[in-house]
């Protein structure tokens, strides 16, 4: 858990905050209306069948969110570059159109031996060219700023409702399809969004070169005169009826052949996530696995993952070679069928040069429209795998707001403590979310200046209670009420370190250029790591470069930056040994000695920085509140005992240097 400054306004916030915080805002509108229902399967589906409603349910949960892209909460240029779109697609099939009609008065000018009008069209075939060729950039970048601000916007919106409220830290304690959702949002949101801007602007552009062309081949091929067994039989539209069938065996057999090719490319992607989520791992957890010798045991198990990921890959490799088949088999027989079929025509006189060369051109045409399918199925399976893999973390997210917006499961409240109290917790109880208590009917009175120590056995739920304190936790019942106007700052046992020079480690959460470098080396200084001054403007990987007891002494020189009022330490002090642990309580109270302390520690030592100890005892149906009791009288009688031991020290001091004095004669 990082450590978090919190303002006590914004508790039951959902925005974020931040300097970016009107931009966040604006995109967190993407998401502002009701979580859709979840839509419970028949009980009389087979798996197969649940499973098939469950996919289709996720594309449906994926485009509920996506299209808001172009809806009043939306990107306001996506309307505009999305018509214009449409006009360069549509433009540059007339383009298209142009260059095969030139090319039939090319072919017929080359067969009549006219060297004028050849010598005319290679002239007017530049013009075309260049037209068509800028057409196609202009429209390639219009393409391109339409994805790239349309996964700028969801990405946007994502992450907004993922940081919200705390969930990207609630989705590790609950259940769901949403693992590594860093890779979700960064790999597949932008598959999800890139392929269907591709996708409509095919289909369109197919759409539109099909129904322009076939006109074409219906005009010049004209109808085929058969002789069969003594009479005539009259196909009209021949070519057409060609391009038709054709298309219709080439795409029927693709889909025939690639019919698992979608469930093989999201089996592909999850265990890519998986690999790649492994390796993440070992590399967070470098220092620990060295330590230990655990390098046979991670390499057996990242050889596991990646087995995983070349099985799927051997799969998807075969769904490829046979999309292969068809296609490379498709584009090797689409040129000559129209010729062929034209050859009786031309042979015969009824057809030109140059309407043979027409057709077949626009056959080609015909033919790639209508194979479109054939050539982006792969593609379209990726994008059912990643749209499916976004939409399940989206479902995880609905999950986690729709509990914040019922009761089903109780929710733990935040409000404003009342009178001189800076935090209470008004018969606080934390459970898990499926409704399993941890903590029940906690009521705690803190106020300022206190400094209050949490104990129990491990497993009491004391970090959990914390957590609760911090909003982290939103599950149980009761409420947790924090003083209005006061900061929280939350300090736990393993330290944020994040990327970056160490000023801003040391600055964190707030910005590096917040204090003076001066300041923050004065705050080293306190907490013991002076011999740092030197690096903070060092770039470096201080996560991995700080030992454990640097870590927390670094976090309490936050505590000195931040100054807030209430501080929350779990376990804070755990790597540090005795000696330094007193040293940064002393140096807390002493350079912070208004503000108010709640202590999660096992030590016993800790009981003599606070002034109440509060024992949490692990009970059947959950742990209770059994004591809580006043150390003040504790810290008089070890102080009373110090002064006794230093008047004995003294005494001794002073004998010591009477029996060194030197003796004078009488």
């Amino acid at each position: 858990m990082p450590d978090t400054k919190l303002d006590p306004k914004s508790v039951d916030e959902t925005k974020p905050r931040g300097a970016e915080q009107a931009r966040q805002e604006e995109a967190s509108t993407a998401e502002a209306v009701p979580p859709p229902n979840v839509v419970e399967s028949d009980p009389e589906l087979t798996p197969e069948e649940v499973e098939q409603a469950r996919r289709r349910y996720l594309l449906t949960r994926f485009w509920i969110s996506a299209r808001r892209y172009w809806g009043p909460s939306g990107d306001k240029l996506a309307w505009p570059c999305s018509i214009g779109l449409l006009i360069l697609i549509g433009t540059n099939v007339g383009f298209q159109y142009g260059i095969n009609i030139w090319n039939r008065a090319l072919f017929d000018a080359i067969e009549q031996h006219n060297a004028r009008t050849v010598y005319f069209l290679s002239v007017v075939f530049l013009p075309l060219v260049l037209g068509s060729v800028v057409l196609v950039t202009v429209q390639v970048s219009v393409r391109m700023m339409i994805q790239r601000r349309w996964r700028s916007w969801l990405t946007t919106a994502v992450i907004a409702r993922w940081l919200a409220n705390g969930r990207y830290y609630q989705l590790n304690l609950i259940g769901g399809d949403h693992k590594n959702p860093e890779a979700r949002i960064a790999e597949d949101l932008r598959i999800a969004t890139e392929s269907p801007v591709d996708f409509i602007a095919g289909v369109i552009a197919a759409f539109l070169s099909a129904s322009t062309f076939i006109v074409v081949l219906w005009t010049i091929g004209g109808a085929l005169r058969l002789p069969i067994a003594g009479s005539i039989v009259t196909i009209p539209g021949f070519l057409v009826v060609t391009a038709v069938l054709y298309a219709a065996i080439t795409s029927s057999s693709m889909a025939v052949i690639g019919r698992h090719f979608v469930r093989v490319s999201e089996a592909k992607n999850q265990a890519e996530a998986e690999f790649r989520y492994t390796l993440t791992h070992v590399r967070e957890n470098g220092e620990s696995i060295a330590l230990l010798g655990g390098e046979e045991e991670e390499r057996s198990d990242l050889d596991k993952t990646f087995a995983k990921v070349l099985r799927q890959w051997a799969l998807l490799a075969r769904q490829h070679m046979r999309t292969t088949l068809v296609s490379q088999g498709s584009s090797l027989f689409a040129p000559v069928v129209p010729v062929l079929l034209c050859a009786p025509k031309f042979l015969e006189g009824s057809m030109t040069l140059g309407e043979v060369m027409q057709a077949a051109s626009a056959f080609a045409i015909v033919q790639s429209a209508f194979g479109w399918l054939v050539d982006n199925y792969p593609r379209l399976a990726d994008w059912n795998a990643s749209a499916r893999r976004i939409a399940s973390l989206m479902v995880s997210l609905d999950g986690l707001e729709r509990a914040e917006q019922s009761d089903a499961l109780g929710r733990i409240k935040h409000g404003e403590a009342q009178g001189d109290a800076i935090l209470s917790l008004n018969d606080l109880s934390v459970s898990l979310n499926d409704g399993t208590a941890v903590v029940k009917e906690t009521q705690v009175e803190i106020k300022p200046g206190e400094r209050v120590l949490v104990a129990g056995e491990s497993g009491t739920g004391k970090s959990t209670l914390v957590r609760a304190i911090a909003g982290l936790w939103p599950w149980g019942e009761g409420s947790v009420d924090f003083h209005a106007d006061r900061q929280l700052f939350m300090l736990p046992q393993r330290p944020y370190i994040p990327s970056g020079t160490l000023r801003r480690a040391v600055a964190y959460p707030g910005a590096a250029d917040g204090w003076t470098p001066e300041t923050i080396k004065e705050a080293l200084d306190k907490v013991g790591l002076g011999y740092l001054n030197d690096k903070i403007e060092e770039d470096a990987p201080w996560d991995q470069t700080l030992s454990g007891g640097e870590k927390q002494r670094l976090a309490f020189a936050r505590l000195l930056l931040h100054n807030p009022d209430l501080i929350v330490l779990d376990e804070a002090t755990s790597a540090l040994d005795a000696k330094s642990q007193d040293k940064m309580m002393e140096m807390v109270i002493h350079e912070l000695p208004k503000v108010t302390i709640l202590s999660v520690a096992h030590r016993a030592e800790l009981e003599a920085f606070h002034s109440r100890k509060i024992t949490l005892e692990r009970r059947e149906g959950g742990a209770k509140l059994v004591s809580d009791i006043d150390l003040v009288q504790r810290k008089k009688k070890r102080n009373k005992l110090l002064r006794l031991l230093e008047d004995r020290r003294s005494a001794s001091r002073s004998r010591s240097e009477q029996g060194a004095a030197p003796k004078h004669p009488n």
